[in-house]
């Protein structure tokens, strides 16, 4: 079995056609034909299945498939592990975050151009089910972002701290003095909520159900995080937070958070790479420096996360 044939497969699946697919690798259709061939005596079965219309991956086809998406990124890996090894100060790093967590991220890229100003990053800002796609693909390396109750199959987790979403308003609503709230109190409450395949919107969606109370009664549905603080801020909107950003940033936007203990879900917060993946040097380091912005304030002159937050 030689790797040129896996790869040509790959393509032929790619475009379902061998015309096609000879066209965008340079070779002739005859020749294409022929690894294929070739490739399917070696496994001994038949990988695609021939139509009018084209070609299609039989189910032993797409077994390869999975396989050889493997392969590409370990020969991916190890090129860049041949080009990086020994240091963590030169190589390209790509990084997905959550907008809860960019400040964070920000902090210690910036921190590691500091040192290593050779290296270069790449900084993507998504939700988990886009960035683990990304991550199980090899178009990032790192994810830091809320930990998935069960690691998704081929990943491993790094905690780096433990956090909680919680109810939060304006401090002027009404019911922000309130000692003691239940879900039956903010049922007619409006609400500035994100998406609802955001896992904290499931939850607080959850959390109604769960006390058969009819709700939360949605009046924007804001998938941007800036845009909902933006909201809270300045209307009586409720909304669900981190409890570590109202920590640092509320004061500075008049937030604060609502004593529902119903509403408040654990938050567990850390990296995730490729368990069989290559995790650059650089990449290394950057956690690294991550854990020492979670340890304290830095010495010397810093602006607060809530002056660096851009509405």
């Amino acid at each position: 079995m030689e790797l040129r044939d896996l790869e040509y497969f790959a393509v032929v699946a790619q475009h379902g056609n061998v015309t096609r697919a000879s066209e965008a690798l340079g070779l002739s259709p005859p020749a294409l034909s022929k690894s294929l061939r070739r490739l399917e005596t070696a496994v001994g079965t038949r990988l695609v299945e021939r139509s009018p219309r084209g070609v299609k991956p039989t189910a032993a086809g797409r077994a390869m498939l999975e396989r050889i998406v493997r392969i590409r990124l370990a020969l991916a890996d190890a090129a860049r592990e041949a080009l990086e090894l020994g240091t963590a100060r030169k190589g390209h790093i790509r990084v997905g975050t959550s907008q809860a967590e960019d400040q964070l991220v920000f902090a210690a890229v910036a921190a590691l151009l500091r040192e290593s100003p050779g290296v270069s990053v790449q900084i993507s800002i998504s939700s988990n089910f886009i960035m683990l796609e990304q991550l199980a693909e090899g178009a990032l390396d790192l994810v830091i972002s809320t930990l998935p109750d069960v690691p998704h199959e081929g990943t491993r987790h790094d905690l780096l701290y433990r956090d909680e979403f919680v109810a939060c308003a304006r401090q002027g609503h009404r019911l922000a003095r309130r000692k003691r709230l239940t879900i039956a109190d903010l049922a007619e409450e409006s609400w500035a909520v994100p998406s609802p395949e955001v896992p904290h919107r499931q939850w607080l969606d959850a959390a109604f159900r769960a006390h058969r109370v009819r709700g939360p009664r949605v009046s924007v549905e804001a998938p941007a995080f800036r845009a909902r603080l933006r909201l809270w801020s300045s209307t009586d909107l409720l909304g669900v937070c981190t409890k570590r950003l109202l920590r640092e940033a509320g004061p500075a936007f008049g937030l604060v958070q609502l004593r529902a203990k119903a509403l408040v879900f654990p938050r567990p917060v850390g990296a995730i790479y490729r368990k069989d993946g290559y995790l650059p040097p650089a990449a290394c380091r950057l956690l690294a420096l991550v854990r020492q912005q979670l340890e304290g304030p830095r010495k010397g002159p810093a602006r607060s996360r809530a002056e660096t937050t851009v509405l």
